[in-house]
């Protein structure tokens, strides 16, 4: 951990790709109240300026924290626009990094909420929620088994942390409902054995993707957008916003905590710290346009194998050209198969669901997912036993990968909060010590 930020930052470029009228970092930012208060005591303690790495949801939710509390921040992105995994594809596809929704049970709904930045977000219409579509057992089905939908009402405080899924759901609903459901929550897990993992784990992403009304909520023109919003306030609060921007090596702590909010292995590269590993997922990931045709599923998905399709204009239709729609899916691939074949597995569910799909289709995008997808908890292990946010001297993590609570985008969301509110504190600290000197 040597070097300062000057030396330590790759700077191609300074830009923000949003329509403001200057970046952030074309403008000597304001001294902070913080900031100010603690100028006094540089020669002892800290400048009062948190250092933020990565400018995906987990490092924008931190440096807003941080600014909102009158923290100077500044935040280096290593690639040319803000988001991570949370980016928007230009027009006329515009696709986020696979399927992506946001739940409205989260902390982080009421936290965007409060301050303007969820915007227009849509729920899935009374029209599409008919359409959702279950192969099983080779067959297109309209509702899925009633043993899955009897242990999606289960409370996840009733599944052991210690047992595997499927252990614990045979046990709830028998061997035929546990698979189908193991596949099902597989939409938020990513993983290709969601069986294997922990109970409470899993069982807590079941009950909440299976809930009725839906949880899920859609930015309406994409993640994207939510994530401009984001950095709308940053901005305005005063935050340096560095893309183009990669770190090569931790900035120095002397002057100032850092919140590294990037991946696991961004992360563990960074601190050299071998220690930084938790399981994820691995999937293909596919983005599919097709000419419309009435009667298509809004969602189909594979009870036989984990797998998911969904119709992203279902619910925003300015996602893709007029007279087209816009299918994201994701099919999690085990550590031997190859993104091949999880395209067939994803072809075969086409084949079910959506007649002469091949003559229809129009665009076509296929990646491959890997470590991308957030934390899985094995049995006997909770998110407390993920990679802890205090890392020692100063820096502290954030991410879909460590230890804080929460389903898919919250788990980010809870890091960044807690690594900022940590590091204010450790800034007060200082500030008292600088004091009393």
């Amino acid at each position: 951990m040597t070097g300062g930020t000057p030396s330590s930052v790759n700077s191609r470029s300074e830009h923000v790709t949003f329509g403001h009228p200057a970046p952030s970092c074309f403008r000597t930012p304001r001294p902070s109240r913080m900031e100010t208060a603690m100028a006094a005591g540089t020669s002892r303690g800290r400048t009062g300026r948190i250092t933020v790495v990565g400018g995906g949801f987990a490092g924008l939710t931190a440096a807003i924290t941080a600014a909102e509390s009158g923290a100077a921040v500044t935040l280096y992105e290593a690639h040319g626009s803000l988001g991570g995994r949370a980016r928007t594809a230009a027009a006329p596809y515009r696709t986020n990094e696979g399927p992506h929704a946001l739940y409205n049970g989260g902390p982080h709904w009421a936290w965007l909420k409060q301050r303007g930045l969820l915007g227009p977000v849509a729920a899935v219409r009374p029209a599409e929620a008919v359409r959702f579509r279950f192969l099983r057992r080779g067959t297109l089905r309209r509702t899925p088994p009633l043993t899955l939908l009897r242990l999606a009402r289960r409370r996840p405080e009733l599944a052991p942390v210690d047992a595997d899924f499927t252990t614990w759901a045979t046990g709830q609903v028998g061997p035929q409902g546990a698979r189908a459901a193991a596949h099902y929550i597989a939409v938020a897990l990513f993983h290709h054995d969601p069986g294997s993992l922990s109970a409470r784990f899993v069982q807590e992403r079941l009950h909440r993707a299976a809930a009725l009304p839906p949880e899920a909520h859609y930015p309406v023109g994409g993640w994207g957008a939510l994530i401009e919003r984001m950095a709308s306030r940053a901005w305005d609060l005063g935050v340096r916003i560095e893309t183009d921007a990669r770190v090569g090596e931790l900035p120095r702590t002397a002057e100032g905590p850092v919140v590294v909010a990037t991946s696991l292995d961004t992360a563990r590269r960074l601190l050299g710290d071998t220690a930084l590993t938790w399981p994820s997922g691995r999937a293909a990931l596919l983005d599919l346009a097709l000419a419309t045709r009435r009667g298509d599923p809004f969602v189909v998905s594979d009870l036989d194998a984990p797998g998911w399709l969904e119709r992203f204009t279902g619910n925003d239709p300015g996602l893709a050209p007029a007279g087209e729609h816009l299918y994201q899916g994701h099919f999690p691939i085990a550590p031997d198969e190859s993104k091949a074949d999880g395209i067939e597995r994803a072809e075969r569910l086409l084949d079910a669901g959506f007649p002469r799909w091949r003559a229809r289709e129009t665009w076509r995008r296929e990646a491959l997912a890997t470590g991308r997808t957030g934390a899985v908890d094995p049995p006997g292990t909770t998110w407390r036993d993920r990679p802890a946010i205090t890392r020692g001297h100063g820096v502290y993590l954030a991410g879909d990968q460590v230890a804080a609570p929460g389903v898919l985008s919250e788990v980010a969301f809870n890091s960044g909060m807690e690594a900022a509110s940590l590091a204010l504190q450790e800034l007060r600290l200082a500030r008292l010590d600088s004091q009393q000197a």
